[in-house]
């Protein structure tokens, strides 16, 4: 069985930092795949991450659970030129140091790592053989707007942000600008079919959650062909009532869900979205499900696994 995870140090392309990651390598001389995993919108790598070492040490793949640049308020993370280069560089250290199977790469993470996945696969979808984003903030600047009307304590993240972009990007244009750069929403439409992309988000998300599940709706349709795009009214709709419209509700099984009941699904050329019953959830066990069946080169292989490894709901913080 593969080794516990332990600090290791890369050096990050950019900038020429060594940057930190949790590492966990698989057994043997012979190729095998690679998850990258990332934390979430106020972690680093420090942050409790054993759901996903657990299911790679089980399989025996390489695990590597970078920092990029640590929690979302700071400027040099959220989704900056750095934290591109260091989720990059992380793949680039595992593949010089270990047999990688170069057909078998996957990028999972959740919130912030949501945020981190989707801009990965856009910005750099030739490096990964599928992508499974959980809850992600897919616009930086709308997510901020989002935050900043509400009384809760999720006020926070416009906060957030504002450090990030350097300033209010509702009424600063330079800080929309910066907002953008740091969108998945902006690259998406360039990156369809490139990559092999799973988005998924609990219903109750922007209420029970932090994140409306608009972000993970538009983000689909970015990568949608047309007559596949889910429209604006539905969008408002699941947004308002927590609920999918009659027509669009799922009416299939899947049991790698668990509890979590799909209610809407829809896959379009290379991409797939789930709404699931729940909340800002990260489910590993579909994840890792859905790597199972993928291959770089093949056709997406629309297959969760079974309910055998479903363990949790949320499987990691904020």
């Amino acid at each position: 069985m593969s080794k516990s995870p332990c600090e290791i140090h890369y050096l990050s392309a950019l900038d020429q930092t060594m940057q930190p990651a949790m590492f966990a390598p698989a057994d043997g001389d012979a190729p095998r795949p690679l998850i990258v995993a990332l934390h979430t919108w106020s972690y680093d790598h420090t942050q409790e991450s054993t759901p996903f070492f657990i299911r790679c040490a089980e399989r025996n793949w390489h695990c590597i659970f970078p920092k990029f640049r640590g929690p979302n308020w700071l400027p040099e993370a959220c989704g900056s030129d750095l934290v591109v280069s260091d989720i990059v560089s992380a793949v680039d250290y595992v593949k010089a140091n270990y047999p990688v199977d170069n057909d078998r790469i996957f990028l999972v993470g959740g919130s912030g790592g949501g945020h981190a996945s989707l801009l990965l696969a856009s910005r750099h979808p030739e490096i990964w053989t599928a992508v499974s984003s959980w809850c992600p903030i897919s616009d930086v600047a709308k997510w901020h707007s989002q935050c900043a009307a509400l009384t809760t304590e999720n006020r926070v993240y416009a906060e957030h942000i504002r450090q990030a972009c350097g300033g209010n990007p509702d009424v600063d244009k330079k800080a929309f600008d910066e907002a953008a750069k740091r969108s998945s929403i902006t690259y998406l439409k360039s990156s369809a079919g490139k990559t092999i992309v799973d988005i998924g988000t609990g219903i109750h998300d922007g209420h029970t959650g932090s994140v409306p599940v608009s972000h993970t709706l538009e983000a689909f349709n970015e990568l949608a062909a047309p007559g596949d795009q889910i429209s604006a009214e539905d969008i408002d709709f699941m947004v308002k009532n927590e609920a999918v419209p009659e027509h669009l509700k799922y009416t299939g099984e899947d049991p790698a869900y668990g509890e979590r009941k799909v209610l809407f699904r829809r896959e379009s050329g290379m991409a797939r979205v789930t709404i699931f019953e729940g909340g800002h959830d990260i489910l590993a066990g579909p994840a890792f499900g859905f790597f199972e069946q993928q291959l770089r080169g093949k056709e997406p292989v629309w297959n969760s696994g079974d309910s055998a490894d479903f363990r949790s709901g949320s499987t990691l913080g904020r």
